[in-house]
């Protein structure tokens, strides 16, 4: 049932996605900014047809395949079942709620009959050509149905929506805190859909029909609308985007710069266009507690909006961008500014005091190796995934959930992979969170989510089409060899110490004094160390580039033997964000013994980090094999048996 439940949030998405152009379309015609009556209309037009609307996207959210034909189905449907109800009196309507059922059981039947074969003499109409007229037969029957047992459920729904809009701070407060509470496992699109689509009604001066659901109602400006959504904009506006400064000023001071950028960018998403589940997924596994406050001060926030007589609205979420489109038409739109930047300190204090005396550890503030938390994208998980390449993203992806196999359906919605797992032992969570996942939610056995952010669309993308290819070609062209591991237990060779050279001028060192634990104690494996004279870095080995860090300071690579070189230039340089470093390789690139890998800016480097001594890590020697360097001594660049 919550996996059923999750797939109507997702097909939701769908006809929400499309409300900013209505909003914006109805904001731009009216009288009080442009004053072009037929945009304004053209606008009202999908505002009208709204459960239509919903027909058409949950149908195709609902098919495996998301085709046109369901969309169809679901169109059908919906004008199936809605003529057959009405016509049991004038005061039937469904509303959007027709609309999702009909979506909803065209999607099913699509699923159920899209390969439908018929004889010969009837070969026309099969296949997804079937599909629409076993719906249109399905509704028929159930327009029946619904005529009789509908009546009770729309008094039953009228009744709600009386109340909760007549409820006045205990309404819109439960409205709020359910809001925020129901979106770890992807609900909230649910609740909303009611009271956005389907709470109140309205008949606007000289209109011939009724006007449905708080976001509609408040565009064609009804005075009682906009209760239900003016108190998400300070949260969203001011009181996020506060909470990621709490949580960047309770970071550890080295650790800044390091989440510094990640925490911007998620706030500056949050305040812009109201996307707030990066934000909220940063802290709500970490610290229940602080998303109970978080959902409590959500309901606050409505609640006072209410008491201070405020009404603002959005088309899709309570952005800048949204308070800017319907200041117009806003009452005391100045207020819920002001009333912002008081939960902003709200949220700050609040955040910053849990944190701080909970020792939560939210971004910048984790127990790990310091070093190994930083550097933790290892040699053999590549985090290039992390920028637009959405392909190797996708590989990573699929290579941390197990692979393809792993992976009984990919649905996604505004921030989400939703996924169902054949194994949720084989997904390695961690690297997920390597590759930039925001959270990982587990819902049960099967059914997980993984809050990607609002690009999620083109990776599940990228991920379908290597899913149906069967295609798990890694990034460079080679094929994922199953059998290499980067704990030890590969069954490689043991490393032939001749074949390396140094990758650097300067002195070189074991590594054991390398002026920091993690490395000295070689937690990330074993390895040696070089103070560089100049800042040229080579490759200390034939094989393939298979990490490029985002900042620079480290490539990984891996030998022709299979075994995995991380090459970390200085320490603590994580936090110069690529500063400092000129990088000549590419992930993918074969290279030989000596060739260029970067150039590091020494001068730079000793001004800004603790040290520039790099240290050579081999990630995946077997168990018990060790290495150290035959002499302390000075070496040259490409220098030859430096080690036994």
């Amino acid at each position: 049932m919550l996996a059923f439940l999750q797939r109507i949030g997702k097909s939701l998405m769908f006809p929400i996605a499309m409300l900013p152009a209505a909003a914006l379309l109805v904001r731009l015609g009216a009288e009080d900014m442009l004053d072009i009556p037929f945009v304004a209309q053209a606008g009202n037009g999908i505002l009208a047809n709204l459960a239509l609307i919903f027909a058409i996207g949950v149908a195709m959210g609902f098919a495996k395949d998301g085709s046109g034909g369901a969309a169809l189905s679901g169109a059908v449907g919906y004008l199936v079942l809605t003529g057959g109800v009405e016509s049991f009196g004038d005061d039937l309507s469904m509303g959007v709620f027709g609309g999702i059922i009909a979506g909803i059981i065209a999607g099913l039947l699509y699923n159920r009959f899209y390969q439908t074969q018929l004889p010969d003499w009837l070969s026309f109409f099969g296949g997804k050509r079937f599909v629409p007229i076993i719906t249109a037969v399905v509704m028929v029957v159930l327009s029946g149905v619904f005529g009789f047992i509908w009546p009770p459920i729309q008094a039953a729904i009228n009744g709600l929506g009386e109340w909760m809009l007549g409820a006045g701070a205990l309404g819109v407060g439960a409205y709020g805190f359910f809001n925020r509470l129901l979106i770890p496992i992807g609900l909230h699109h649910v609740i909303n859909t009611v009271v956005w689509f389907d709470f109140g009604s309205y008949m606007p001066p000289g209109a011939d029909e009724v006007v449905r659901g708080e976001i509609s109602r408040f565009l064609a400006g009804d005075p009682s609308a906009g209760s239900f959504l003016a108190g998400f904009f300070p949260i969203m506006m001011f009181g996020l985007p506060a909470a990621c400064l709490a949580m960047y000023a309770a970071a550890k001071k080295h650790r800044r710069a390091a989440v510094g950028g990640m925490l911007f960018s998620i706030a500056v998403t949050s305040f812009l266009t109201g996307v707030t589940e990066p934000i909220e997924f940063s802290f709500m596994f970490l610290s229940p507690l602080l998303y109970v406050v978080h959902a409590l001060l959500t309901a606050l926030s409505m609640m006072v909006s209410l008491w201070l007589d405020i009404r603002h609205g959005f088309g899709f979420s309570a952005g800048f961008i949204d308070y800017l489109l319907n200041f117009g038409i806003a009452d005391k739109p100045i207020m819920l500014f002001i009333q912002g930047l008081v939960f902003a300190v709200i949220y700050f204090v609040i955040f910053y005091a849990l944190i701080v005396k909970l020792d939560l550890k939210t971004p910048g503030r984790e127990d790990e190796d310091e070093v190994l938390a930083e550097e933790n994208q290892q040699v053999g998980q590549p985090s290039s995934g992390k920028g637009r390449d959405y392909d190797t993203k996708a590989y990573h992806y699929l290579t941390a959930l197990g692979g393809p196999e792993n992976i009984k359906t990919l649905d996604y919605c505004a921030t989400r992979l939703r996924l169902q797992m054949n194994d949720m032992e084989a997904v390695d969570e961690k690297a997920l969170k390597r590759q930039g996942a925001n959270g990982v939610m587990k819902l049960n056995k099967t059914n997980m989510h993984v809050i990607v952010g609002t690009t999620v669309d083109f990776l599940a993308e990228a991920m379908r089409k290597r899913m149906d290819s069967n295609d798990m070609q890694a990034p460079g062209g080679e094929a994922v060899q199953e059998d290499t591991k980067t704990d030890g237990s590969a069954g490689l060779p043991a490393l032939d110490k001749a074949d390396i050279v140094s990758p650097a001028k300067g002195k070189l060192m074991n590594l054991s004094e390398v002026p920091d634990e993690v490395f000295a104690q070689k937690m990330m494996g074993e390895g040696f160390a070089i103070d560089p004279a100049d800042g040229l870095f080579v490759s200390p080995v034939d094989g393939e580039i298979i990490n490029v860090f985002p900042t620079k300071h480290a490539i990984g690579i891996k030998a022709d033997s299979g075994h995995e070189i991380l090459v970390h230039v200085g320490l603590d340089t994580v936090k110069l964000q690529g500063e400092g470093f000129e990088v000549f390789v590419t992930e993918g690139q074969r290279v030989k013994m000596g060739d260029k890998l970067l150039h590091a800016d020494l001068d730079y480097l000793k001004a800004n980090v603790p040290s520039t001594i790099s240290p050579i890590v081999f990630t995946n020697l077997n168990e018990g094999e060790k290495v150290s360097v035959t002499e302390a001594k000075d070496v040259n660049v490409n220098e030859r048996n430096i080690l036994y």
